[in-house]
């Protein structure tokens, strides 16, 4: 690999867990840890790197799936871990937290304003979701803009802003309407998920992909998919035909890749 070839790879990407890796081969970034130290490991060997290698973690929200590792990567191998003062005492206050982050670990950032972290410049950004705070976040690096948007309950003229700019865009297609209605779980548990604080389902992704699409829009990776009310071929076959339906061609004009719940994607590698 050349020194400024990116790579970009998910390591779990769900309700039972999410991670993202995003760097060169000399270093790198983690987007939330909601996943074992173990398993993050793991996945940074499969292909020759390593947890020395991580320079920072960035947190999206204090929900137990995004943050399970942060105390451990934080405190015991001293990796700062960042995010906005209301999700760091979230983060604290979560249950799931074994190990608390201390001044040491804890960095603190504001939305809207960026971080330089060696190559790569990280802007947080307000998205609409029931965590004790909500950001997704903005990655430039080497002239490449990367916009990840796990989490949201809509487009909210800012996250729009943010995705509308991004050459490699990570976003929620959590769940297919018609399988969340029909589907097992409470009615409480339905009506936060369709809420403007839950979650996007696949149509509504589809749909302002397909409105707001750019030719500078290279990837789409669909993320946080639900285990019970959603499948990989069903949210990537609803956007591919709503984006057909505007004109554009998967594969053709634009690549677009489901993320697996559980298991690491492939590595992506760009010059």
């Amino acid at each position: 690999m050349t020194d400024n070839q990116l790579i970009f790879r998910s390591f779990s990407s769900g309700s039972s867990g999410n991670c993202y890796y995003l760097g060169t081969d000399t270093y790198g970034i983690l987007i939330d840890a909601g996943i074992g130290v173990r398993t993050i490991k793991k996945c940074l060997k499969e292909y020759g790197s390593a947890l020395e290698k991580v320079r920072a973690v960035f947190v999206t929200h204090d929900h137990a799936d995004h943050i399970k590792a942060v105390g451990t990567l934080g405190e015991k191998y001293g990796i700062p871990v960042y995010s906005t003062p209301e999700i760091h005492a979230g983060i604290n206050k979560n249950y799931c937290m074994t190990e608390k982050l201390t001044s040491a670990s804890a960095r603190y950032i504001q939305k809207e304003v960026p971080v330089l972290l060696d190559d790569f410049t990280v802007t947080a950004f307000e998205v609409p979701h029931d965590g004790t705070d909500n950001v997704g976040y903005c990655v430039e690096v080497d002239g490449k803009v990367f916009s990840f948007l796990t989490d949201m309950g809509y487009i909210t003229p800012t996250a729009a802003q943010y995705i509308c700019k991004a050459n490699y865009l990570i976003i929620e297609a959590n769940y297919d309407e018609e399988m969340l209605k029909m589907g097992p779980y409470p009615q409480y548990l339905k009506e936060r998920i369709v809420s403007n604080n839950g979650h996007m389902c696949n149509r509504d992704t589809a749909n302002f992909l397909a409105e707001n699409i750019h030719e500078g829009l290279r990837y789409i990776w669909l993320c946080h998919l639900s285990k019970d009310n959603n499948h990989p071929e069903l949210a990537y076959k609803t956007v591919e035909l709503i984006l057909r339906s505007k004109g554009i061609l998967v594969g053709k004009d634009v690549q677009l890749v489901t993320l697996k719940r559980n298991t690491p994607s492939e590595l992506y590698e760009f010059e």
